[in-house]
């Protein structure tokens, strides 16, 4: 555009200075013509191009941010049933580049024997056929197929739009942060893995992975989802602009501390998986008849009860079940008298709806003692209220004081 510019100019300046009728104020006149022309290139149809590229460019990443999104949002609903069915130790060995399935009946006997040789097998599964450990091997495929498929759709991409500048500088270091997670998670979902494989004392009757190291493989995920979404949000949305009161800056405060305790649940939710706690108590809303069950606090040191002990990982949750559909109750029936956008009321109408479908559902899983369908509805409508959560607190990106 500069030399288009320089063009312009010197191509005027030569027929002003050739004409024969040239005085000092037709020159003005034609270099003030000149300036009009300028103005109109950097303001006209080429600031327009270079504001749609931007815009365009912005809407792309904002998809891809999303897509990731939603990719994680699937293979975290494949890896809780890939637990459920007790097919998350069917691979007894990692390689980031080179696991495909087993090329012929050969190949799918040696297979199998490896996994003889490991506590699954030894204590729960001593009667499994091939046809059965093929199933659990393509259940524990398809969920690290699809991991691997994330970081494809993620640093392929991501090295595109680096190389064509069309993150911000803002968006840069977030960038790296959202990678760092991804090769991290990888790496850990691996690492739990190896605790299931390992020979213990504690896995003569039920070998399983640590629950730790469970509940650290989901966090990972959660936090991933949650930063892929909000980014994603922002790129492809704008916040609504919602009259700025101290009630609705008080009902902004609200959301976040709902949205919190949604992730901590949520989180929890990995404990209660990682020690079998949903088979324990199977009534509601009483334990065993009691509010407070007398095993509650049966473990020494008292803080190991709180990761360790089924029954009180089962109370934490219930407890912290019960905060969230307070909050969002309590977020909705507040929002009724509030100035609220149409697009934020629609999404505290969403978290309330969803919120209730989800006690609900644990309920019912519980009462039923943890089929795998309510189970595997169970956590995706836990990743769904967090989406949502995540929906509103976005909506209410604006609102940061009260203005002057």
């Amino acid at each position: 555009m500069l030399s288009l510019m320089s063009r312009v100019w010197m191509r005027s300046t030569h027929c002003i200075l050739k004409s024969p009728k040239y005085t000092p104020n037709i020159c003005v006149t034609k270099s003030l013509n000149v300036t009009k022309v300028v103005k109109q290139l950097t303001t006209g149809t080429v600031g327009q191009q270079l504001e749609e590229v931007s815009t365009k460019s912005r809407k792309i990443v904002g998809y891809w941010l999303m897509t990731c999104g939603g990719l994680t949002f699937t293979t975290v609903i494949i890896g809780g049933i890939t637990r459920l069915t007790n097919s998350g130790l069917s691979m007894v060995d990692w390689h980031p580049f080179k696991e495909f399935p087993p090329l012929n009946n050969n190949k799918w006997i040696e297979e199998f024997n490896k996994y003889k040789l490991f506590p699954e097998f030894k204590i729960r599964n001593k009667d499994m056929t091939l046809e059965e450990f093929k199933w659990i091997w393509y259940m524990e495929f398809i969920h690290r197929t699809l991991g691997r498929t994330i970081g494809a759709v993620y640093f392929i991409p991501a090295a595109i739009f680096w190389y064509k500048k069309w993150f911000t500088k803002s968006m840069k270091p977030r960038v790296l942060v959202f990678g760092g997670l991804l090769a991290f998670q990888g790496l850990l979902g691996w690492y739990m893995v190896k605790s299931g494989l390992e020979e213990k004392p504690e896995y003569q009757r039920d070998p399983k992975v640590s629950h730790y190291r469970l509940a650290a493989h989901l966090g990972t995920a959660l936090v991933f989802y949650s930063l892929l979404i909000w980014s994603g949000l922002s790129h492809l949305t704008v916040p609504s602009q919602t009259q700025v009161t101290p009630q609705v800056l008080k009902f902004r405060r609200y959301t976040h501390m709902t949205k919190g305790f949604i992730f901590f649940t949520a989180l929890s939710g990995a404990l209660v998986a990682g020690l079998d706690a949903g088979l324990v108590y199977n009534s509601w809303p009483l334990m065993a008849d009691r509010i407070i069950p007398t095993d509650l606090l049966s473990q020494s040191p008292k803080w190991k009860n709180f990761f360790e002990n089924a029954t009180t990982v089962q109370f934490d949750h219930r407890r912290l079940g019960e905060l969230v559909l307070c909050g969002s109750t309590g977020l909705w029936i507040y929002s009724r008298r509030l100035p609220l956008s149409p697009r934020t009321r629609l999404a505290v109408n969403c978290l309330f709806a969803a919120t209730l479908l989800q006690v609900t559902l644990g309920v019912t899983t519980l009462l039923f003692y943890v089929p795998k369908s309510l189970a595997a509805s169970h956590q995706s409508g836990a990743l769904t209220v967090l989406t949502i959560a995540l929906w509103l607190s976005h909506e209410m990106k604006l609102l940061k004081k009260l203005p002057k």
